[in-house]
């Protein structure tokens, strides 16, 4: 089987699987792509630790874990504290497991046993992904403080992605959470329209006017707008540091 997909070799793969014999499996596969193995995780402890400390490019998770914590707590912990791309490997597939699991935003749900070509495939996908949307992540945890000043009064929480004007937390709606997010990874640059919407709506081909509505809807909703548009190129987030 042809690797042709799998460009950057330098790929860190977590794997979150209680049963040693499919996680020895799953780390044979990996390695016959020629990925790294950041660690095999039999529990969900060990698992965020392990995140925590290593940051892996990917995390391959079973769902059930035989403990109280199951796949699905560790992959919204992972995507959401430390946006660690996720793909699940699970025989459970009925409708409530498949929609609890979609909130957790994998890219991909693979159902066991899976053939080699659609985890290859799965794993190219996230790759493509991790070009665009975390090449910056390990600049951004390394930093000293976890927050980005908007103004002095205003600032958002790098780690649990929530925005705080007055020290009051705002209600942001997940796709709100994302854009802060996004343009928080790299304050000062402008980001292009095309890769702030694939970013929040996982979609090809961008609807504009989308992006510029929830945006319009945010600046109501906070009362005033932290995002600069730059004409025909993108939006960049207003800090305090540019105002100094």
């Amino acid at each position: 089987m042809s690797n042709n997909l799998l460009i950057n070799k330098d790929f860190n793969v977590l794997v979150v699987e209680d049963e040693p014999i499919l996680a020895l499996a799953m780390e044979v596969k990996l390695k016959k792509l020629g990925l790294n193995i950041s660690a095999l995780a039999s529990n969900a402890s060990f698992a965020i630790t392990h995140a925590q400390n290593n940051y892996p490019d990917l995390a391959i998770i079973d769902i059930n874990l035989n403990e109280d914590k199951t796949g699905i707590d560790v992959a919204n912990y992972l995507w959401r504290s430390l946006n660690i791309p996720i793909i699940f490997l699970t025989s459970y597939h009925n409708d409530n497991i498949v929609k609890k699991a979609m909130d957790c935003e994998p890219y991909a749900y693979l159902i066991k046993p899976c053939r080699d070509v659609e985890l290859k495939v799965a794993i190219a996908t996230v790759m493509n992904k991790h070009q665009y949307f975390f090449k910056d992540k390990k600049t951004i945890l390394e930093k000293k403080t976890k927050y980005i000043f908007i103004k002095e009064n205003i600032k958002f929480d790098l780690v649990s992605n929530e925005l705080f004007i007055d020290k009051d937390l705002v209600k942001l709606t997940k796709n709100e959470k994302k854009l802060f997010s996004f343009l928080c990874q790299s304050p000062g640059r402008i980001l292009s329209f095309d890769s702030i919407y694939r970013y929040i709506w996982r979609e090809d081909a961008y609807d504009l006017a989308k992006l510029r509505s929830m945006i319009y809807r945010l600046k109501n909703k906070i009362g005033f707008n932290p995002f600069e548009s730059f004409y025909e190129e993108g939006y960049r987030l207003k800090t305090l540091e540019q105002a100094s």
